[in-house]
């Protein structure tokens, strides 16, 4: 007898408590399915559901069993998970979704660091924004990712929330707020309020990457008084630097050094910050589950130390964290 389709059988009858649904459900007729049924109770010795002619009911043995089937179909697949990723030649392997933008030193500093933790593994890093590896991760096509939020992240593993603040980049010789402060005063100024880029447009990543991350720092911005003239997207760091050098747009971007015709200056009162963790689906197996934990814990220490991020302190890890440093960092 096929134990597993029968158990799977069992369990859709379960759920159903209709044969005709269940059999709908397994592509399959209904006597075959219910001769399925019986052949199964006669190799256990018990009945698994009481029939009649308005109704099917599990008894108390097939409420007893049912999880037990569950936890054992869920095992069987399992087996093929690992065996498909065997035959990949994935076994032994952490593969992980990283933001185009967070920036090549760091992106060498997690390689390196999760080298010296787990040297018996190999760390495939794949460059990837916020919405795809969470797409991914629904798919097993990742088994962890380093996110922007807000994101979706239901029934994923989230860790530490991450805070980085942004500060805006601008053009040297920008006029800011041109109606409140003369031109050659711009670029003195310590601190900057949202509203002082009034006139500018601004460059952010594009939406498709990170839309939850996107969408909360424009509706900052409004809140602040600005308004953007023009929203420019830009996934490459030096695109991005030369629509800001070209003096119509500032970029909003972590902490970064003054280079030849822009500024970087900090925003009053730290309104924005991109919000950042790791994430991951639970694994089964315990190994490859100490191996997610150990990429987790490096890539927190990384983003610390190289990105300069901070705990959230008090903010539990929910369903939305921050976002790894920015490109121009690199």
């Amino acid at each position: 007898m096929n134990l597993v389709g029968h158990l799977r059988c069992f369990v859709i009858v379960a759920e159903e408590l209709h044969f005709g649904h269940a059999a709908e459900r397994l592509g399959m007729a209904q006597p075959p399915l219910s001769q399925r049924i019986q052949r199964l109770e006669r190799e256990l010795g018990v009945r698994l559901f009481d029939r009649s002619s308005r109704r099917v009911e599990l008894t108390a043995p097939g409420r007893l069993l049912l999880d037990e089937a569950r936890d054992i179909l869920t095992r069987v697949e399992r087996i093929y998970s690992v065996a498909e990723r065997a035959r990949r030649g994935e076994v032994g392997t952490v593969r992980a979704g990283v933001p185009s933008d967070l920036g090549g030193t760091i992106v060498a500093a997690l390689i390196a660091a999760f080298r010296d933790r787990r040297p018996d593994l190999r760390l495939d890093l794949r460059e990837t924004g916020t919405a795809e590896q969470v797409r991914a991760l629904a798919d097993g096509a990742l088994d962890a990712g380093v996110v922007r939020h807000p994101c979706d992240s239901r029934d994923l593993e989230l860790g530490p929330m991450l805070a980085q603040p942004l500060g805006v980049l601008l053009p040297t010789e920008a006029n800011l707020a041109a109606d409140a402060r003369p031109a050659t005063e711009v670029h003195l100024a310590a601190e900057v309020h949202l509203a002082d880029l009034r006139g500018f447009g601004l460059v952010v990543p594009p939406r498709e990457d990170a839309p939850g991350a996107h969408d909360d720092l424009l509706a900052t911005c409004r809140r602040h008084g600005y308004a953007p003239t023009a929203i420019h997207e830009a996934r490459h760091p030096q695109f991005a630097l030369g629509l800001v050098l070209a003096g119509t747009a500032v970029a909003l971007v972590p902490r970064t050094d003054d280079s030849a015709g822009v500024t970087w200056r900090p925003l009053v009162g730290e309104p924005l910050s991109w919000r950042t963790s790791c994430v991951w689906r639970r694994a089964r197996d315990p190994e490859h589950a100490r191996a997610i934990a150990d990429f987790a814990a490096v890539v927190t220490a990384v983003l610390r130390t190289e990105a300069g991020m901070a705990p959230l302190d008090g903010v539990p890890a929910r369903r939305v964290v921050p976002r790894p440093s920015s490109g121009f960092l690199a």
